[in-house]
């Protein structure tokens, strides 16, 4: 009996940062002390007392103060990321959006869970042109899609901001379904996206891509810009 306690002690250990340390995972929410901070022309760097683990996240620029409490939306782990302006590779660090006390809550932060802030049954027009296509159809001939141009009218269901110079956005049309996943496709832009909002989207089809760090799509669109 006397190994219980311990053992009970590593289990919650586990639960409480196994969602974070993952390979390529997300969390909802990450919540810590600022212990340290970073400052680049892109990034604010801190470094975060979460439970009893120091944790490197990254965000947006952002005014927080040592000693402030924070927390990290939808956080996703990168591994042995190297920032070139600090000169340091950091065995493991969180992107996400800052909210909460300390935080900048003037930038656009994404939603919560991939259905957060729209409702389910969205239904937009399919993209008129030669270029244009569903979601369903993109997913579904990527193959012969792959390095070409499309144009996809849809809404944004989330979005991740500022992680690796790019917002990474999710639109949905209504095509596809939600069980395999054909109903959403992430794209990667250098323009503003609003959950909720519906967009022109112009970029190119990519196949099986792989980022490093756990970070790997078998379709998405790159490169995208936003019709007015």
């Amino acid at each position: 009996m006397k190994t219980l306690k311990p053992l009970c002690n590593v289990l919650a250990s586990v639960l409480l940062t196994g969602a974070l340390m993952g390979q390529g995972l997300a969390a909802d929410l990450v919540q810590g002390k600022v212990l340290e901070i970073k400052n680049t022309e892109s990034y604010t760097y801190l470094l975060l007392k979460v439970g009893k683990q120091d944790t490197w996240v990254a965000v947006g620029l952002s005014k927080v103060k040592v000693g402030d409490t924070v927390s990290i939306e939808n956080a996703m782990e990168m591994k042995n990321f190297e920032s070139k302006t600090l000169k340091r590779t950091f065995p493991s660090i969180l992107f996400g959006n800052l909210a909460g006390e300390g935080g900048d809550t003037s930038k656009p932060q994404a939603a919560g869970p991939a259905n957060a802030g729209v409702a389910l049954d969205v239904k937009v027009t399919k993209a008129t042109g030669p270029n244009g296509k569903s979601v369903a159809e993109i997913l579904s001939k990527a193959d012969a899609l792959n390095n070409k141009s499309v144009e996809l009218h849809a809404k944004v269901v989330k979005v991740n901001s500022g992680i690796m110079g790019k917002n990474w956005v999710h639109l949905r049309d209504g095509s596809g379904k939600s069980e395999d996943g054909s109903n959403d496709i992430l794209v990667t832009t250098k323009a503003e996206a609003t959950v909720g909002s519906t967009v022109t989207a112009v970029g190119t089809v990519r196949t099986n891509k792989d980022f490093g760090s756990g970070y790997s799509y078998k379709v998405m669109l790159e490169d995208v810009t936003f019709k007015p």
